[in-house]
């Protein structure tokens, strides 16, 4: 794997579409937006280039970027069950949710298969979760009672589309968490993780960051090679594969890091920011 200063890991020729994750990514570690990024993203945007935010974050969590988000306004949530808009206060204009037959399905199997296993619901409408589930970003409205009764179609949200399903353990390492899940329920629905601690996150079959990237990309007439991705987690390495050009973060984990076709800087070190840097030099010359 080569340094982010490396020319061959530039794309061969200006990019129309830049993907980047946020925490751990775009972020830096006090979930700020560092000056350096916030003009890099303005520089991309004014040079013709898209910007999309791809994130794990439901619509209401994505305050620390609505504000950096120029043209089209759009980002790509709850790692692909939503797509929102961001300059109309993260209105949802598509979701591609979970069944809740799925979801109980995914419940039955982990509460076999790892005892210990709590679990919260992410609807379209808030966050709801069981009484062992570890105190997280909770929303202090969130409904506190057993799984099977969140994805009850009569229970809170009233029968609102699931975006996610959350499984936390204990005790199993994060990594160990996620292949015993994919493989006791992999047909059933679609896992990941993004978090240090051993949580999943499980969303609809074949629902992820890159098949709704994938989609967006579709309706402007953007191909995988005119896009640059960036990631640090599990969640992402399927964008990173999809993408022409990739990027795994200077603190990312090894799955992305063999996923990706490059490597930056850490985010505290604007890892995001140093490449778009680049990829705009590099256009500037093209054109003397």
């Amino acid at each position: 794997m080569t340094s982010a200063t490396d020319p061959r890991r530039l794309p061969a020729t200006t990019p129309r579409l830049i993907a980047t994750d946020l925490d751990g990514t775009l972020l830096r570690d006090d979930k700020s937006v560092s000056d350096r990024t916030i003009a890099a993203l303005a520089a991309a945007e004014e040079a013709g280039i898209e910007v999309f935010f791809v994130t794990g974050r439901p619509a209401r969590w994505m305050d620390v970027v609505s504000a950096h988000v120029h043209g089209h306004g759009l980002a790509i949530c709850a790692n692909g069950a939503a797509v929102v808009d961001l300059h109309a206060g993260g209105e949802l204009l598509e979701v591609r949710d979970l069944p809740r037959a799925a979801a109980l399905e995914v419940v039955r199997t982990l509460r076999a298969t790892a005892p210990g296993t709590s679990f919260a619901v992410e609807l379209t409408t808030g966050i709801h979760y069981e009484p062992d589930y570890p105190p997280f970003h909770l929303d202090p409205g969130a409904t506190i009672a057993p799984a099977e009764k969140l994805l009850h179609e009569e229970e809170p949200g009233e029968g609102a589309p699931v975006l996610k399903l959350l499984a936390h353990h204990p005790e199993l390492l994060p990594d160990g968490f996620l292949t015993l899940a994919r493989t006791a329920a992999g047909g059933v629905a679609s896992f990941t993780r993004s978090s240090p601690t051993a949580l999943l996150e499980v969303s609809g079959r074949g629902v992820s960051k890159a098949s709704t990237l994938a989609l967006c990309c579709a309706q402007r007439g953007i191909s995988s090679d005119e896009v640059v991705a960036f990631g640090d987690m599990p969640n992402d390495v399927e964008m990173l594969t999809w993408a022409g050009t990739s990027y795994a973060m200077g603190n990312a984990h090894p799955d992305v890091i063999a996923a990706a076709s490059g490597r930056t800087v850490a985010n505290n070190d604007d890892g995001v920011a140093v490449i778009i840097e680049q990829i705009l030099a590099t256009r500037s010359e093209q054109q003397l």
